[in-house]
């Protein structure tokens, strides 16, 4: 069909606009472009800079051999058996990002090296490194390693909150160990959370192929920034590959917690001292208020930094330190960053009306307490209050059940790592004080635990 001359002209002005503007972007973010024999487009010069500061990482450990009928006191009297408890060796797979090249830290996920009672890192170049743990996080998925050695190349830090969905991305790891790998893809989503993936979620959401193994490698931009730490992948039924939807922590995150990582070994997070949840369209309107997104303050701990400065069970926070929040999750992502003793601003409306409270966080209430010392029958384990952001906060009231050592009295009686005790001797407990009037002068302990979303009575005698 022909083209009549006037808009074959436009076109062909629009075709040289933009062109030319095409041609003006920025070096660093152009893609060059041609064919034979011209530039080809290519990620090769940035993947030569950045893939030698992404590392393989291989641990051993062991784990004790879960079976009910050992872990029953009578089975094992009856029948003879030790009281500890048979354990296997484990391996694991996975990756890790050298962040700091002077004093070698390595960045990668907890659930790479959980468990681990040696860890190889393995370079780019061959090298193979005995690394030692700085410091772990659970609730965030994260783990700082150390390894010594020269010539070290580490990936630059990007800006994870200037990322925009569309934003070309790129996933460096060890998949199904491999070896090093390289895949591509862009940002499909920003702020996913709700996933029950970490107790602190705030994914980027990316297409770039994320496969087992790649879980703490590198997601770069294509300037070779680092701008999240691969850590999980969606997986209808179990699957163990790739289905286009994969999620990293942001790198914003993921330096906060590294910094203290480095610095106390451990995350010590502060505590505003309320339960929050979604602002809904219902909640809203019941409030009178136009905004359909924020963090809808439902309880505010007596005393708690929140009671201090004002805050009250109804106030919608719709801004912490000028950062938007557009849901529960934001607030508590927020607030599980922060140290004990910083200053935070809070942007709130109540009645319709905003209004800006500054409150103090302060260290949880208690500290972690061995279990021992609130009763014999609990020893082996070690207890502490539900933290903010956590699973099972805002959803009981209880003491948390931090770690047990396998083959501890607290282990063989039932309890295990994430338990919520809510009941001690049929009292309620809201923290290891309660637990400890509770549980005095007992002999024997009755136990009522939240396990995830079930709750079971435990006997220890």
């Amino acid at each position: 069909m022909r083209v009549p001359r006037r808009p074959r002209a436009f076109l062909a002005g629009a075709l040289a606009l933009v062109l030319w503007l095409v041609a003006s972007a920025p070096a660093p973010a152009a893609i060059p472009v041609g064919a034979d024999g011209a530039p080809i487009p290519t990620l090769a010069p940035m993947l030569e800079r950045v893939t030698p500061g992404v590392v393989n990482i291989f641990t051993r450990g062991r784990v004790p051999v879960r079976n009910p009928l050992l872990e029953d006191p009578f089975f094992r009297r009856f029948f003879g058996l030790p009281e500890t408890p048979p354990e296997r060796e484990t391996q694991n797979l996975g990756s890790g990002v050298v962040v700091d090249a002077r004093h070698g830290y390595i960045l990668t996920n907890h659930h790479v090296i959980a468990n681990a009672e040696e860890i190889t890192v393995t370079l780019r170049d061959g090298r193979r490194l005995r690394a030692r743990l700085v410091g772990t996080d659970p609730e965030t998925d994260l783990a700082v390693l150390q390894v010594e050695a020269e010539g070290l190349t580490a990936i630059p830090f990007g800006d994870s909150d200037r990322l925009r969905v569309g934003d070309f991305v790129v996933a460096i790891g060890n998949p199904f160990g491999l070896g090093q790998t390289v895949t591509s893809g862009i940002v499909s989503a920003l702020g996913r959370s709700g996933l029950g993936i970490e107790g602190y979620e705030d994914f980027i959401q990316t297409d770039a192929s994320i496969n087992p193994g790649n879980s703490g490698g590198a997601l770069v931009n294509l300037r070779g920034e680092l701008v999240g730490i691969n850590t999980a992948i969606l997986s209808p039924g179990g699957r163990p590959g790739n289905i286009g939807i994969g999620f990293a922590i942001p790198i914003n995150m993921a330096r906060q917690i590294m910094a203290q990582l480095v610095e106390y070994g451990e995350v010590r997070r502060g505590r505003l001292g309320v339960h929050v949840q979604d602002l809904t369209p219902e909640l809203a309107r019941a409030f009178g208020i136009r905004r359909r997104e924020g963090a809808v303050i439902t309880q505010v701990a007596p005393a708690s930094p929140a009671a201090k400065a004002g805050l009250r069970p109804g106030d919608v926070v719709v801004a912490v330190n000028g950062r938007p929040v557009r849901r529960a999750a934001d607030l508590r992502n927020a607030i599980g960053l922060l140290r004990a003793g910083t200053r935070v601003r809070l942007e709130v409306l109540r009645n319709g009306h905003r209004r800006v409270v500054t409150a103090v966080i302060e260290a949880p209430r208690q500290a972690r307490v061995e279990g021992e010392r609130v009763h014999p029958r609990l020893a082996g384990a070690v207890l502490g209050p539900i933290p903010e952001g956590s699973p099972p906060h805002g959803r009981a009231d209880g003491v948390l059940v931090l770690e047990v050592a396998p083959g501890s009295p607290a282990w063989f009686a039932g309890l295990r790592p994430g338990d919520v005790i809510v009941q001690a001797n049929r009292k309620p407990v809201a923290d290891v004080d309660d637990l400890r009037r509770a549980v005095r002068g007992s002999e024997a302990l009755l136990l009522n635990v939240r396990r995830g979303d079930g709750a079971l009575f435990l006997l220890l005698r």
